[in-house]
């Protein structure tokens, strides 16, 4: 059986203008994001190159752009990110910094001329690598909603017992760490030097975790004081499947058009460990201390967290992408790409979800993203900018909760290596409740920002 959620514990990528609390169709939408991560070029043009090709990180958009390649080549990139998270709960505001590094792209990409003479001139094989989602992340929330949820304390011997009704403040910490990482293989021709098609395949691995602290500081009418803090935390794991295909089509030497389709992402065993069950009727384990006894009481006997177990299967949206790009001789190009995920039609599966399901039907929309990129050359020289907007699937998101993100970068072609770089800030907002089953108590406002730094080597065979 399925547990239940007593506070939310996940922001990561939902973004809801309204309440919001954690539930396994939160966990449905998280997982199919990305980050649009890949090589320093790819990132600071907006992701937009369904319509470009000729890098590896294209093949995430379009696996035709492959065969624009004109060599064999490998290349690597590497991401730093910072992340200021400002919380607003009923009027006191923290800033929460976190800083993050890894290896956010590897891949290869082998050309081959055709050995036959014929209309097929080129053929292209591709192996990358890339961070499609990264949760790590943290934040802390501090106010006082005035409504005390914890009233009592389980040991009290009192008649009457006392009522600990009087809120003083609440906090809320939590930590998110892991990632969804993929593997594309990826295949593509050309044909009369025109028409570019290209099939993949898309290999996924997840990893999730999320630690959380609720803390409540209480008191009666006397002036005694009750500390109550719930401890919550949760693994999750699984590996999920796609597949891909599209064609780019160059209408003449300065204009080419791209169409895209990528399946529904399969993840077909999801494994959850959690110790968020209810035990002595407390979601997680949970200690609560008063300042007129000594004792200390916690749910968790011997200091083992109870733990839950859970196995279930998800299919995420599938994309579609139209692209379409200009390209003005040697010295530049102008790219547009627009993406249309539908997550009403995300769906579990592997247990009673029938309640979940109908939230994506019911609070899930259709969405339209679109990038925008542009490059320009001088030489061996090259700079680049971008726009990248991510519309919310939240039915009740306001615009702010929208992803906007705006990237610069540059490069060097040396000859043998290219070396690129990239510059992307982005930000949108949240509403974040972790007391779920409490109507009276708002949620912590949060805004959310991100500055990324990534640098590509590419090497030619």
């Amino acid at each position: 059986m399925k547990n239940l959620f007593a506070s939310a514990i996940l922001f990561v990528t939902i973004f809801t203008g309204n309440a919001q609390s954690l539930g396994y169709q939160d966990l449905g939408i998280l997982f199919s994001q990305n980050d649009n991560n890949g090589t320093a070029r790819f990132t600071s043009m907006g992701g937009a190159f369904g319509a470009l090709g000729g890098d590896i990180s294209s093949v995430n958009i379009n696996p035709a752009g492959l065969s624009v390649f004109n060599y064999s080549s490998v290349s690597g990139s590497f991401k730093s990110r910072s992340s200021d998270i400002n919380s607003n709960y009923y009027g006191n505001k923290l800033t929460t910094q976190n800083q993050f590094m890894n290896l956010s792209q590897a891949g290869a990409v082998l050309v081959f001329d055709s050995l036959y003479e014929g209309d097929w001139q080129k053929f292209a094989m591709g192996f990358n690598y890339r961070i499609t989602k990264d949760f790590n992340d943290a934040f802390f929330a501090q106010g006082n909603s005035g409504v005390a949820t914890f009233q009592d304390f389980p040991l009290d011997i009192n008649n009457p017992t006392l009522v600990y009704n009087t809120a003083d403040e609440q906090s809320f910490n939590t930590t998110f760490g892991g990632q969804l990482s993929e593997f594309n293989i990826a295949f593509s021709s050309v044909y009369q030097n025109k028409l570019h098609v290209g099939l993949g395949l898309n290999f996924y691995d997840l990893n999730f975790n999320q630690r959380s602290n609720l803390t409540e500081f209480n008191s009666d009418s006397n002036g005694n004081e009750l500390d109550a803090n719930l401890f919550q935390e949760n693994f999750t794991s699984g590996s999920g499947f796609s597949m891909s295909a599209g064609f780019i089509y160059k209408l003449n030497q300065s204009f080419r058009f791209g169409l895209s389709y990528q399946t529904p992402t399969w993840f077909s065993e999801i494994i959850e460990d959690s110790n968020i069950i209810n035990n002595d009727g407390f979601f997680g384990d949970t200690e609560i201390a008063v300042s007129n006894d000594n004792v200390i009481y916690d749910n968790t006997a011997g200091g083992f967290f109870p733990t839950q177990s859970l196995i279930y299967s998800l299919k995420t949206p599938s994309k579609l992408t139209a692209s379409s790009a200009f390209i003005f001789g040697t010295s530049g190009l102008l790219s547009f790409d627009y993406t249309n995920m539908n997550y009403m039609r995300t769906k579990l599966s592997g247990d009673d979800f029938s309640q979940e399901n109908r939230a994506f039907q019911n609070d899930y929309v259709n969405t339209h993203n679109f990038s925008l990129g542009t490059e320009w050359r001088f030489d061996k020289f090259s700079i680049r900018a971008g726009y990248r907007f991510e519309q919310s699937p939240d039915i009740f998101a306001i615009n702010s909760d929208n992803l906007k993100e705006y990237s610069l970068g540059a490069g060097y072609n040396f000859g043998s290596f290219k070396l690129d770089f990239s510059y992307r800030t982005n930000n949108r907002t949240a509403a974040y409740n972790f007391y779920s089953g409490f109507d009276g108590i708002n949620p912590s406002n949060l805004t959310l920002d991100n500055r990324i730094f990534s640098v590509t080597v590419f090497v030619n065979l």
